[in-house]
C-alpha cells in the first residue's frame, strides 16, 4: 500500500500490515493535549491519523485536555491561573470556565473535525451518564480539582460497539452533581484500565523520556517497571514526566497491555509508534 494523502510522508510496509492486523478489534486510549493541538498543521495529522487507525478497525478513545485554552480565556476574563505542584487550583469561577473551554468549545472542535473525516464521533465529559464518577483531590471544598473515584464502562463500550468514537474532556462530576477538574493522564489512564486497554497513548510535547532532558538522542525506548523505578531514584523522571508516568504505571497495573509516551510535534508520530516495530517514543509494559 502506497502513502495517500491522508498519511503523506508515512508509508505502509509489511511489518505495518501485520501490525494492523494484530490490533484490529483491540482499543486503544489516547490523550490528546499540548501544542499539537494548537499547531492547525500538527493537530490536522493527528486527526487524520486517529482517522486512520478508526478506519482499520482499532477502537479509538479520544481524551482531550486544553490548559491552553483554559489560560487563554482566563487571562481575558482577568483571572489569574493558579498552580500548586503542577496542578491547577481551581475554584467555582475558573470550573465554570473549564466547562465552557473543554466542553463547550475544545470537545465540540474536535468532534467535528473527526466528523469531516468520515469518523462517527461524538463528544462526551465524564458527566454524561455520569460514567466516571469523581471526588476532590483536596480537603478544601473550594478546589475543585478532582480524581477519578469509578468508570463506569457502559456508555463507552456502547458507543464504540457501534462504531462511534468518544471524544472525552476532563471535567467530571461526583455523587451529588459537584463539577470537577481533572488531570486528562488521568482520565485516560482510568478509562484505558476500566476498559481493559491494548494500549494508554499519552500524546505530549516530549519525544519520551529522556535521559538527559536537552538531548533528544537520549530517548529511552522500551522500558519496564524496574527501568521506571531506577530512573526516578535518579531523578531522570522528574516535574511534569512525574504525573505522566504514573498514569502510565496505573494502567498496566490494571491490565493495560503497554503504555507510550510520544511527541504529538511529531508527525504521524501515532502511526510511527503502533504501526512500526522501530518506533518512534517511549514504551512501558510490566
Amino acid at each position: 500500500m502506497s502513502n495517500n494523502s491522508a498519511t503523506d510522508g508515512f508509508y505502509f510496509s509489511h511489518d505495518t500490515l501485520s501490525l494492523i492486523s494484530k490490533y484490529t478489534g483491540s482499543t486503544f486510549v489516547v490523550k490528546y493535549g499540548g501544542s499539537a493541538m494548537q499547531n492547525y498543521s500538527l493537530q490536522s495529522h493527528v486527526i487524520r491519523d486517529l482517522s486512520l487507525l478508526h478506519w482499520f478497525g482499532i477502537n479509538i478513545i479520544l481524551v482531550h485536555g486544553g490548559g491552553i485554552f483554559i489560560n487563554h480565556w482566563l487571562d481575558k476574563l482577568g483571572i489569574i491561573p493558579r498552580f500548586e505542584n503542577g496542578v491547577r487550583i481551581t475554584d467555582a469561577k475558573t470550573m465554570e470556565i473549564v466547562e465552557m473551554v473543554l466542553i463547550g468549545k475544545v470537545n465540540k472542535k474536535l468532534v467535528s473535525l473527526l466528523n469531516q473525516n468520515n469518523i462517527m464521533s461524538i463528544g462526551l465529559s465524564g458527566q454524561d451518564a455520569r460514567f466516571i464518577t469523581a471526588s476532590s483531590m483536596f480537603d478544601s471544598p473550594t478546589n475543585l480539582t478532582g480524581q477519578v473515584d469509578s468508570v463506569d464502562t457502559k456508555l463507552l463500550n456502547l458507543l464504540i460497539s457501534n462504531k462511534f468514537l468518544p471524544v472525552v474532556a476532563s471535567v467530571a462530576t461526583d455523587y451529588i452533581g459537584n463539577s470537577y477538574n481533572i488531570n486528562a493522564d488521568t482520565i485516560a489512564s482510568s478509562i484505558a484500565s476500566a476498559l481493559n486497554a491494548e494500549k494508554l497513548i499519552l500524546l505530549t510535547d516530549t519525544p519520551g523520556i529522556l535521559l538527559n532532558v536537552n538531548d533528544h538522542s537520549t530517548l529511552v525506548k522500551d522500558l519496564n517497571l524496574e527501568i521506571i523505578n531506577s530512573l526516578r531514584l535518579n531523578n531522570v523522571i522528574s516535574g511534569g514526566m512525574i504525573p505522566k508516568v504514573q498514569s502510565c504505571i496505573d494502567a498496566l497495573n490494571n491490565n493495560v497491555k503497554s503504555t507510550h509516551i510520544i511527541d504529538g510535534r511529531t508527525k504521524h508520530s501515532l502511526l510511527y509508534e503502533v504501526l512500526t516495530y522501530e518506533r518512534i517514543g517511549s514504551m512501558i509494559v510490566l
